[in-house]
């Protein structure tokens, strides 16, 4: 059976970022997810005019500067959409240091300041399809995933990936937390649920939970 929610992945090539656009149905609503570097933003435009989809808001997983480049780009073409941020996180939008791109010396920010908070155990629904918000911060301060039971796939950052975990030598990062929040929010969903990671191919909550160095006691 086909799954009732599209979620398509563009891969910036600097980085090697993942940004995805979550839609349900042609000439819907959509969301896009940690919008990257060029040309992540003017791919998922394409992606949203071909299908033409409406941008009903910008998801940040987290805030760190690849993935949030294209955050102006996406706003440009679509005035007013909201941006969804962890209150923890939204510093990143308007300070370099705090978006990591300081340290990279090249300073980045966006003149985004009304977001709407990302709180831990709410929920997001998009054309029927209901979305949880788990906290996976850690790795930054105010880190969320987006996970839909009805088609079994999580969004994660950089909380997670094929056999490793999101950085913690930042000097925001806590990687107790982020460890114990894989734990507990991440590897308490089924098995087989698939995770969409912020960076390399997608894998699954059973074979992070069985094989994953970072994650065995």
């Amino acid at each position: 059976m086909a799954s009732p929610v599209q979620v398509d992945c563009f891969v910036e090539p600097g980085f090697g970022e993942n940004a995805y656009v979550i839609w349900v149905k042609e000439a819907g609503a959509c969301w896009i997810v940690d919008p990257g570097p060029p040309p992540s933003a003017a791919q998922i435009l394409e992606h949203v005019s071909k299908h033409r989809l409406r941008p009903a808001g910008i998801l940040i997983t987290h805030g760190h500067i690849d993935h949030i480049t294209g955050v102006p780009e996406i706003l440009a073409a679509h005035k007013g959409v909201p941006v969804y941020i962890a209150e923890a996180d939204k510093a990143c939008l308007t300070d370099p240091r705090e978006n990591l791109s300081a340290a990279l010396m090249m300073p980045f920010v966006t003149e985004v300041t009304d977001t709407l908070d990302l709180p831990s155990g709410g929920e997001m629904t998009l054309d029927g399809s209901v979305w949880r918000i788990l906290d996976t911060s850690g790795h930054s301060p105010g880190g969320r995933s987006f996970y839909c039971p009805a088609v079994g796939q999580v969004i994660v950052g950089d909380a997670l990936f094929q056999m490793s975990i999101g950085r913690v030598d930042f000097h925001h990062s806590d990687g107790e937390r982020l460890l114990r929040n894989i734990r507990e929010n991440l590897f308490t969903l089924p098995d087989d649920t698939e995770v969409l990671c912020g960076h390399g191919p997608t894998t699954t909550i059973g074979e992070e939970k069985q094989y994953n160095p970072f994650l065995q006691r």
